[in-house]
């Protein structure tokens, strides 16, 4: 399934994105995106959903300034469903082995 906006115009996940140094001093980088309950147009594709942010919120979930918890947390609610479409795809759109289509090394 392809699920987008229908104005076709790009969209922000809610993430988190940590860095973290272990005793021996190693650096490990993680990152998640953050996920709701499904709205409409997503409830019968799965049951959960990855929280798009509104443009107007952007900025302010990227404020690293900002530390209003009660604030943030609204935010985390499915996205507007009368402003989104989902349609089929062919199979092979989501194929692993097509994802690397035109790409070959030497010894194939």
């Amino acid at each position: 399934m392809r699920i987008m906006m229908k104005t076709e115009e790009p969209f922000a996940f809610a993430g988190l994105y940590d860095t973290w140094t272990n005793p021996a001093g190693k650096k490990l980088h993680s990152c998640t995106i953050i996920t709701t309950k499904p709205n409409e147009v997503v409830r019968d594709i799965h049951d959960c959903m990855p929280v798009i942010l509104r443009q107007q919120d952007e900025a302010l979930w990227l404020n690293r300034e900002h530390y209003d918890a009660d604030l943030l947390q609204s935010l985390l609610v499915p996205y507007d469903p009368a402003q989104m479409r989902a349609y089929p795809v062919p199979s092979i759109v989501g194929s692993p082995k097509k994802r690397c289509a035109g790409v070959h090394s030497r010894n194939s």
